[in-house]
């Protein structure tokens, strides 16, 4: 059977190679996605066609998915998460053999030979283009194809796999390439992409706010007999949908800060503004977390801490204080109030001041999704023999609201690094991916149901 990895190699054939890192070319991705939406597509109303993408919805303009037919390739696991999920991917079909979902598209079931590299392909009458990523690790690249011999190839691959997999839907696609009549395209197009992603890519900032945990890529040089092939092609998906998040938050931050750099904004404005510079930076570093997680349980020896020369004194007292203001503002967004107890003269811990920030950060809002509006937040840092104890609780946090990840909580594993309260809807680290997280910056996590959660760090 003819395989997604089939189609973008065919889609690559005669494309130079490649020299971006997975950073950069996710932001490509997102600037090409931008761009073949707002400037090309939604501009030629009425619309009609359809499109094909994998291994998530690419299309997220709601009128482009309501005006356009859709197949979307996802892996079976991620059936009920794409279905519960329909408001914010803008829809999924319920069965794997493409029943027509509720907002626009078919949802068809990825092959463990596809990989989880995204790809899309758009034919309207006038406008058809291939999109995907392709290549090894700092050798990425961003495929965008106009030409008719390439997307006359993609379509016969796409038809040969839907014959093998589901002649059904096959049928469905032929029939709606045949509605669509005549096909013609501006010889110019790709002329004109180009600067306009060009132009997008420099107002994007660069989508991540952490570096990473592990240096120097081991991770994509792991064996693939040391993790079975679900879980590693799991966690390359959630790699990659959390890239997906951070990268249009990161771009709308940036418009948000150039707004507030104008003198002339009305108070009301400028504080909503300000709400929304938090609320991306929230997003963005929580996303940021749940990568590194996933990125950290792909490599070898992920439960070590970083050597000596990865860490540093850290003065632990200090990054608290620092972030005591930021972590009030955002606490008060859902009702919480924040109390800091530091006492002075603590001895400096060895970890990472930078990645520690971040850390910290999302152990507060793992720790305070589960409160009721009105409860306080109590961190505390306290020592405790040779080791300093920051510890957080809360009035709000009682014993029968279990806060655990195992057999009888009310949080519930989502693969191996995430977990979910259906009685919240909240999705967050699981209790082992964070205390993995934490060991590599030199700390070890506890967490009982009932008594808050507790780190401890060596000190120098």
């Amino acid at each position: 059977m003819v395989s997604l990895a089939d189609l973008r190699s065919a889609l690559a054939d005669g494309v130079p190679a490649g020299a971006s890192s997975e950073d950069s070319v996710r932001r490509q991705w997102w600037a090409a996605l931008a761009t073949l939406q707002e400037d090309f597509l939604l501009p030629m109303q009425p619309l009609k066609g359809l499109w094909l993408a994998a291994p998530l919805p690419a299309l997220y303009e709601p009128v482009l998915l309501q005006q356009l037919q859709g197949w979307v390739w996802a892996p079976r696991e991620l059936a009920d998460l794409l279905t519960s999920s329909a408001p914010l991917l803008g829809g999924a079909g319920s069965s794997a053999t493409g029943e027509a979902g509720a907002r626009g598209f078919q949802r068809l079931p990825l092959e463990p030979a596809d990989g989880t590299d995204p790809l899309l392909l758009v034919m309207t009458p006038r406008l058809q283009v291939a999109l995907c990523l392709d290549g090894p690790p700092e050798g990425r690249r961003l495929i965008a194809r106009f030409d008719p011999e390439a997307l006359s190839k993609a379509l016969n691959l796409i038809h040969g796999r839907l014959l093998a997999s589901d002649p059904g839907a096959s049928t469905a696609l032929r029939s709606a390439l045949e509605e669509l009549g005549p096909l013609r395209s501006e010889e110019q197009l790709g002329v004109r992409f180009w600067p306009r992603v060009g132009e997008r890519l420099a107002a994007i900032a660069p989508s991540l706010t952490l570096q990473p945990l592990v240096h120097g890529g081991k991770g994509r040089d792991r064996s693939p007999t040391d993790i079975p092939r679900e879980v590693s092609s799991e966690l390359a998906l959630l790699e990659a949908l959390t890239h997906e998040v951070r990268t249009p938050l990161a771009t709308i931050r940036t418009l948000i800060r150039s707004l507030l750099r104008r003198g002339d904004l009305p108070p009301l404005v400028r504080g909503r503004l300000e709400q929304i510079d938090g609320e991306c930076s929230e997003q963005i570093d929580r996303f940021g977390l749940i990568f590194l997680a996933a990125e950290l349980q792909r490599q070898p020896g992920n439960d070590q801490p970083l050597g000596q020369n990865d860490l540093a004194r850290t003065d632990l007292s200090q990054v608290l204080l620092q972030q005591q203001e930021l972590w009030k503002r955002q606490l008060a967004r859902r009702g919480l109030e924040l109390e800091l107890l530091v006492p002075a003269g603590l001895s400096p811990v060895l970890s990472d001041p930078a990645r520690l920030e971040t850390m910290l950060g999302g152990l507060i809002d793992r720790f305070s999704r589960s409160l009721p509006a009105g409860s306080q937040v109590s961190v505390s840092l306290l020592p405790a023999g040779s080791r300093l104890k920051l510890q957080l609780s809360s009035e709000g946090h009682r014993p029968e609201e279990p806060v655990r990840d195992g057999e009888g909580d009310q949080r519930e594993l989502v693969g191996p690094v995430l977990s979910w309260n259906p009685a919240t809807g909240s999705l967050q680290l699981s209790r082992q991916a964070t205390q993995r997280l934490f060991h590599r910056l030199g700390g070890r996590l506890t967490e009982r149901s009932g008594s808050g959660l507790t780190v401890f760090f060596p000190v120098c």
